[in-house]
């Protein structure tokens, strides 16, 4: 391991020498794991015991997100991050907006107007044996995930409720070794790969006003969370209309 490679640098976000990550670092043994199997094992902590959810903003440190115990594709992309640098594992940060058309159903029908109509997105690239993969599918937990392909067991598209895909029944998810995915057809904007969150959210930022920000803080994110947490009862709550998302804005293809 090089510590002076920045893809394991400690920063701000990627504080995983705070306490609370290396107590669970050591008690999960990952660091004396194979390589393989130390991400995967991280990976799937991230995925499944940090349950889909939303945090108070996108740039908060690792710690705070595993204090939470849950958060969404940035928050969960941080703490996954920080729990790799932690056991010697190189990653980095690729930036993106999501169409919002990916969060209804989740966004409470009476403020989806009010949302921006591009989300900012992210996902974590971990460098392996075979080179860069892609990790978006740690997002949703299986829990949340399933009440969804039960719900939707008609059809392999869904655009909403924290989906993007068109392999609902069997989405690329699980560690394998390559890409996973789960948002991926609602990218917009392509902002490129940084060497860690704090660098992505010194250039980009959720744009939602001061009015706006707060009551999503205050108000709109616990209605949110509920609604999370009453999917992954089973219980869906109805989206007035879902589908593709339209895309008028540049395409990416990094993401196919």
């Amino acid at each position: 391991m090089n510590p002076a490679d920045p893809h394991l640098a400690k920063t701000r976000l990627l504080d995983f020498d705070a306490p609370s990550i290396v107590k669970l670092i050591e008690e999960r043994g990952w660091a004396d794991l194979p390589r393989y199997t130390r991400i995967g094992a991280i990976y799937d902590f991230v995925r499944n015991e940090i349950v889909f959810g939303y945090n108070r903003a996108d740039d908060i440190p690792a710690s705070e997100v595993l204090a939470d115990g849950y958060g969404q594709c940035n928050t969960k992309g941080t703490l996954l991050m920080a729990l790799l640098r932690g056991v010697g594992i190189c990653n980095r940060l690729h930036g993106f907006t999501i169409h919002k058309a990916l969060q209804r159903g989740v966004v409470p029908e009476l403020v989806y107007p009010l949302a921006p109509s591009e989300i900012l997105h992210s996902w974590v690239e971990v460098e392996t044996d075979e080179g860069w993969v892609n990790l978006e599918g740690f997002i949703l937990d299986t829990s949340f995930l399933q009440t969804l392909q039960q719900e939707f067991s008609y059809t392999d598209s869904l655009c909403g409720y924290g989906v993007g895909t068109e392999c609902l029944s069997a989405p690329p998810v699980a560690w394998t070794g390559h890409d996973t995915y789960i948002q991926d057809n609602g990218i917009v904007h392509d902002f490129g790969t940084f060497e860690a969150p704090d660098e992505f959210y010194s250039e980009h930022c959720q744009s939602f006003g001061f009015v706006r920000d707060l009551l999503y803080r205050h108000v709109v994110r616990h209605w949110m969370n509920a609604r999370v947490r009453a999917i992954r009862r089973g219980t869906l709550p109805r989206a007035s209309r879902l589908g593709r998302p339209n895309h008028s804005h540049e395409e990416t293809n990094s993401a196919a």
